[in-house]
């Protein structure tokens, strides 16, 4: 009889609850522009690290903004490794608009309150908790793992994964494949179904600076160059476009294990899907595919004048814009055609979007580690909205998964809780992951 492979222990359990309270009290606010300083948390994990006799390497672009990368020996000397990171860092909080301070890291009735309950240094401790696991038990993975925890995400990632990407290369030598943030959470759409997403593909990032020219005058003149008029339309334009859909791999199949899960007999594969009548049988489960069908340009930011009284020769704006894999070319194009001849625009951040195969043997092994903990649960892939570090490591030739597993309750929100107010996670939650995540590495 071959002997059963013991999970993660008690101390597992305990660890991952007080590490995801403690790294939440430790404010890695980033606030863009270089303020933040994550040193003190990835203190906080590289001692972690080395108690468990993981050596760890701290790496700084600029004083304050810290990494920590690390490497598990795997048994198996030929097999590709495997990039484990998260980062530190963390979006801004009103302590007055939460019910309570949001870096107390408070744990009430078996949740853990705080702004990176979520996103992501509840991950962050997952991993912690598990390696220490690994490290008590004699615990050694398949295949080398290298745990990265970056600076800087929540802004351009270039004091973080892109500096580690750029500067430290050989740090992430032999790693094909990655897992990070936003994936195989729970989500019920109906009750009694719970959908899992795994993260197979984010949509490029294209924040767009657009600048537009006119003739500076008096304001009570008549004036047809009017620069704030001309990026007012430019703006509007933009604002109300609506994007073509562009069904890229992952969303078709993600359509696919959808309409699987509801019994709907509709074929994803072809030229042509009627997306709109797709997603109304879906019903709540279309908010999984529904902000990935297309590009999409919010604008976000104006900047214009300084008197009530002059009009201003040059007027700003800034647009969140996401692209699509394949869709580089179109949405230039068509963002020529929406400035219109008097707005000039350009790139003020760009990367690229990511797409990783939902057929491989990493993903198999993903939705096996997930199945083994909720067998009703099903296994869907998705594209994320927005982006993750992946991007930066992307540059590597490393493939990138979303997969940071939590079994939350109905009713829960895990996409509200993003940036949002009561950012939050339940303990069980965070004992799924450890048992997920320990179950996948050991197997990966």
């Amino acid at each position: 009889m071959a002997e059963e492979v013991r999970g993660p222990d008690t101390t597992a359990l305990d660890e991952v609850v007080t590490f995801t309270s403690e790294l939440i009290r430790i404010d890695t606010t980033n606030r863009g522009g270089g303020d933040c300083r994550e040193r003190p948390a990835a203190e906080y994990a590289a001692e972690r690290l080395a108690a468990a006799g993981i050596e760890p390497t701290l790496l700084e672009r600029a004083p304050g903004r810290t990494n920590v990368v690390a490497r598990i020996p795997g048994t198996d000397p030929t097999a590709d490794a495997l990039l484990v990171h998260g980062h530190l860092d963390v979006v801004p909080a009103d302590p007055a608009e939460w019910s309570v301070h949001p870096f107390s890291g408070e744990v009430r009735d078996g949740v853990v309150w705080g702004r990176g309950a979520v996103d992501m240094k509840n991950m962050d401790a997952m991993v912690l908790a598990v390696v220490r696991s690994w490290a008590r038990q004699g615990v050694r993975p398949r295949r080398d793992i290298v745990l990265a925890y970056t600076a800087d995400e929540e802004a351009s990632a270039e004091d973080g994964s892109g500096f580690l990407a750029d500067r430290h290369a050989a740090l992430f030598e032999g790693c094909t494949e990655g897992i990070s943030e936003s994936g195989a959470f729970s989500f019920h759409p109906q009750p009694g179904t719970t959908l899992y997403p795994i993260a197979a593909g984010e949509r490029g990032t294209a924040w767009l600076k657009l600048t537009a020219h006119g003739r500076a005058g008096h304001g009570s003149k008549v004036n047809t160059a009017n620069a704030v008029t001309r990026l007012a339309d430019a703006v509007a334009r933009i604002g109300s476009h609506t994007w073509p859909v562009r069904l890229t791999a992952t969303v078709r199949a993600a359509l696919a294990e959808l309409a699987a899960v509801y019994g709907l007999d509709v074929d994803t594969s072809g030229p042509v899907v009627d997306v709109d009548l797709l997603l109304d049988k879906l019903g709540p489960a279309a908010a999984l595919v529904e902000p990935t069908l297309r590009n999409s340009t919010n604008p976000t930011m104006l900047d214009a004048g300084y008197k009530v009284n002059v009009i201003p020769g040059q007027a700003v704006a800034h647009i969140d814009g996401r692209t699509l894999p394949g869709t580089d070319e179109e949405f230039a194009a068509t963002m020529d055609e929406l400035t219109g001849p008097h707005v000039e625009w350009e790139f003020h951040h760009r990367e690229v979007a990511l797409e990783a195969p939902v057929d491989s043997p990493t993903f198999a092994k993903m939705k096996a580690a997930v199945e083994r903990f909720d067998p009703e649960g099903h296994v869907v892939p998705f594209t994320m909205s927005g982006g993750t570090d992946a991007k930066q490591f992307s540059r590597l030739g490393i493939t990138g998964y979303g997969f940071s597993p939590l079994r939350l309750p109905p009713g829960l929100d895990y996409g509200a809780l993003f940036h949002g107010v009561d950012e939050r996670v339940p303990v069980d939650a965070l004992h799924f992951g450890v048992r997920v995540l320990d179950h996948y590495l050991r197997s990966a």
